[in-house]
This record gives C-alpha cells, sequence and structure tokens, in this order.
C-alpha cells in the first residue's frame, strides 16, 4: 500500500516555477469567460516566475501545499487591506491546479492559512472573491465565511461585483 504524502509548507524561491503555473491554470479555468480575455491574460503573464521569486521574499505570506512531490495549491495571506472591516487578517489568495480541485486540499490549505494568521496575532479575517466565481462563493460559504460586504473589480470595460467573507 502506497502513502500519499501532503505538506503544507511556506514557499520558497525554488517554487516560483511551479506557483507560477499553479496561478496560470487556475485562474485560465476560474475566470475564462468571466472576465475579458485580454485583461485576464495581461494579470496572468504579469505574474511570471520571477514575479513568484520575489513573492517569496515579500511582506506577505505565501503557502504552498504539495502533493507527493508536485505543487498543487498555494495561498497568500497578511494583514488585512480593506480598514473599514475589523477583521486583521487577510487571506489574499487560495488557488490549485484544476486536477487538484474538489479534493479536499483547499480545507485544508485555508486551514493552515487562518492557523498562521492567528499565530502571527491576527483577530478575524476576510476574504474577496468575485460574485460570479461560483467555485469560490461555494467554497467560502461551506468554510463558515459571512458575506457582509461587497465591492467592485474593474477588468478592462467590465466591472464585476466582489464580495467580501469575514471570520471572526
Amino acid at each position: 500500500m502506497k502513502t500519499l504524502s501532503i505538506e503544507v509548507r511556506p514557499a520558497e524561491p525554488q517554487d516560483a516555477s511551479a506557483i507560477a503555473e499553479v496561478h496560470r491554470s487556475a485562474w485560465m479555468q476560474a475566470y475564462g469567460g468571466l472576465i475579458p480575455h485580454i485583461p485576464l491574460i495581461r494579470m496572468v503573464d504579469r505574474r511570471n516566475e520571477g514575479w513568484w521569486r520575489k513573492a517569496t521574499r515579500g511582506p506577505a505570506t505565501l503557502l504552498v501545499v504539495e502533493v507527493a512531490g508536485v505543487i498543487a495549491g498555494y495561498a497568500t495571506m497578511g494583514l488585512n487591506r480593506a480598514r473599514a472591516l475589523p477583521q486583521e487578517g487577510e487571506v489574499y489568495e487560495i488557488y490549485f491546479r484544476p486536477e487538484y480541485q474538489g479534493l479536499g486540499l483547499g480545507r485544508i490549505l485555508f486551514g493552515e492559512a487562518r492557523n498562521l494568521l492567528r499565530s502571527l496575532g491576527c483577530s478575524g479575517l476576510v476574504v474577496w472573491c468575485l460574485e460570479e466565481c461560483d467555485i469560490a462563493t461555494s467554497f467560502f460559504r461551506n468554510a463558515g465565511g459571512q458575506d457582509v460586504c461587497e465591492g467592485m473589480e474593474d477588468f478592462g470595460d467590465k466591472h464585476l461585483k466582489k464580495i467580501g467573507y469575514v471570520w471572526a
């Protein structure tokens, strides 16, 4: 019987290429047809390997989930950027390669992100996602998030509503 290893750990500079590929595949799947093509491609291309290498050394915390030696997903987190909200922490992003979605890895990674923010002294957290992204809204609702605020994001000429989910 084989044992499958799953590890959540801080990202390292040598993970940059794999994280860039997770980002590309996850964003194209999640936002293709939702965000106009040209702005989507520009956003994805901007987050290349060099960008992610710098991110591993930046002020935000970057975690990866590794499954049998393959980086399947990542999460970024730090201080809440929406000053009007009382929650101190924010999970900025959580994404997985499409073939690793729906396996429960998101719950594991999100739980580790929440624990890390708590250990850094953050009381409560917020996560923003596009309202029309059903996978994300379902995930955060199922994880116990309360949708308490909304905003708008502009992608070229298209304006999309975003929802803020919070945890105490």
